[in-house]
């Protein structure tokens, strides 16, 4: 690796580039899949190559190859070069990148098993157990699981004279019932929705999950949603579960504090922001028990927004962004920090692979824990909505209006759940949905969710984030049917 990007490195810097920037990247993927008693996929990929990134002219290039030879190398950094000198042309200013300090470094994320090390045939074997679990269950459609494992291997070397080398490991893994009955379809999914639970850990995550164990649970709930009552109408109380909370962290604040969306930079695929630069430190973003960081520290937990440097080089740091309600801080790159007059990037860069530039990119956006239990905070709402596992979601391009729909909810009245409604959904505006937030539940029930498909950028990146959160309660919320019958 270390070759390869010195041999681009030197290029880039001799063919007259005043910054310049290389990441080898060695990604290797196991995917396996069941669907209805069979394996569905099984599937093994590895992509080695190289991206360069250089400012010549006071503008950015960038090129990339998977032909490791020498002469390709050297050609793909000239190409950066001339890219760059190129944009040069119709620049509306040069770049300017906040200080950066010269970095040498090792780091390797903690992963238990190799996931690469255990044999796909007892993947699936355990897949299929999950499977023929959940159609047990009569009434059960269809049954599918996953998993999904990647080893990601990275050098860094930039002409400040930086050398990081990070190494990663990431582990999901999850099931779904659907049960159609008449012209209705309804769905549960353990542990989340859209793949299950992401995190930067080996195949140790599939062994905590306890996913056989909860596989009957979540295919009778699945059959027994055609029998449940629709969600009711109107202005409500409701009580969200943490990993739907760990979903609305991310569209309603993680997106919109990405400082490029928020200058204009970029706009592709999510849209822009409404959090513009006159709202730092004067908007009032959610209630005084509200605060929310953007930490990629490791000691935050194994995130899928974990990591030691982001892809400028920068050390992984903990950004406040909401303290006790008030909105403090976005995520940053050295370009974007520069622009808004801060001294250093909140370290947010990432690409999604080597032939991608890196873009601000979400880390573990997490909601920090308050002191109630969920019993007791069932037992403090006297009418309300308990919501349970996203089902789907929809905002607008400046992430402030919204509307959610969840697998699944219970009825609360008189502090006690009392009965199963199907289709529940709830929809506001960002701000004023998290200033009605007045309860949010302690550490022991705080999990870091992965969402491994964040997309952004064109060509889209998909790139996985963290978000870490308890169930916590939102007073006269606008509930209704997401898929009335």
């Amino acid at each position: 690796m270390k070759e390869f990007a010195t041999w681009a490195l030197d290029t880039a810097v001799a063919r007259g580039a005043t910054y310049a920037e290389v990441r080898v990247m060695d990604t290797r993927q196991r995917y396996l899949s069941t669907k209805n008693g069979q394996p569905s996929q099984v599937r093994d990929s590895q992509s080695l190559g190289l991206g360069v990134r250089v400012i010549a002219d006071g503008s950015w290039g960038f090129a990339s190859t998977d032909t490791l030879t020498r002469h390709d190398v050297d050609r793909t950094a000239a190409l950066a070069v001339e890219i760059a000198r190129a944009s040069a042309l119709a620049k509306k200013h040069p770049i300017h990148l906040v200080p950066e300090e010269k970095i040498l470094d090792n780091w390797v994320a903690p992963c238990k098993i190799d996931p690469f090390s255990v044999p796909v045939s007892s993947c699936l074997e355990l897949l299929l157990k999950i499977d023929a679990e959940l159609r047990a269950v009569t009434g059960v459609t269809v049954a599918e699981a996953a998993m999904d494992f990647r080893r990601i291997e990275q050098l860094f070397i930039s002409s400040l004279g930086s050398e990081i080398y990070q190494l990663k490991t990431q582990t999901g893994t999850g099931y779904a019932a659907t049960s159609f009955f008449e012209n209705e379809i309804q769905r549960r999914s353990y542990p989340n929705s859209f793949g299950g639970q992401y995190q930067t850990k080996g195949y140790e995550l599939v062994d905590e999950l306890n996913l056989l164990q909860n596989a009957r649970r979540i295919a009778e709930e699945a059959v027994a949603l055609h029998k449940a009552d629709q969600c009711p109408a109107g202005v409500k109380d409701i009580i969200l579960d943490s990993s739907q909370l760990g979903l609305q962290i991310h569209e309603s604040v993680g997106h919109p504090i990405e400082l490029d969306r928020v200058l204009g930079t970029e706009a592709n695929f999510a849209g822009m922001s409404f959090l513009t630069l006159d709202k730092l430190g004067s908007l009032q973003y959610a209630s005084e028990i509200v605060s929310i960081v953007a930490d990629a520290t490791p000691a935050h937990g194994p995130g899928l927004g974990t990591f030691a440097y982001d892809d400028e080089g920068v050390p992984a740091q903990c950004t406040p962004i909401i303290q006790s309600g008030q909105f403090v801080g976005y995520l940053s790159s050295r370009e974007t920090a520069s622009a808004i007059g801060r001294q250093r990037s909140s370290g947010a860069m990432r690409a999604e692979g080597w032939n991608r530039i890196p873009l601000i990119r979400m880390t573990n956006v997490s909601i920090l824990p308050g002191t109630w239990k969920p019993e007791d905070l069932i037992a403090d709402t006297e009418d309300g909505i308990y919501m349970e596992t996203n089902r789907s979601w929809s905002i607008d391009d400046r992430r402030y209006n919204f509307q959610f729909g969840t697998e699944i909810g219970w009825e609360i009245k008189g502090g006690k759940k009392i009965r199963m409604l199907k289709n529940p959904s709830y929809g506001g505006i960002t701000t004023d949905f998290w200033n009605s937030c007045d309860a949010i539940c302690g550490p022991q029930h705080w999990t870091l969710w992965g969402t491994p498909n964040c997309g952004k950028g064109q060509p889209i990146q998909t790139m996985g984030t963290g978000h870490g959160a308890s169930p916590a309660r939102f007073r006269k919320v606008q509930v209704g049917v997401a898929y009335p019958g």
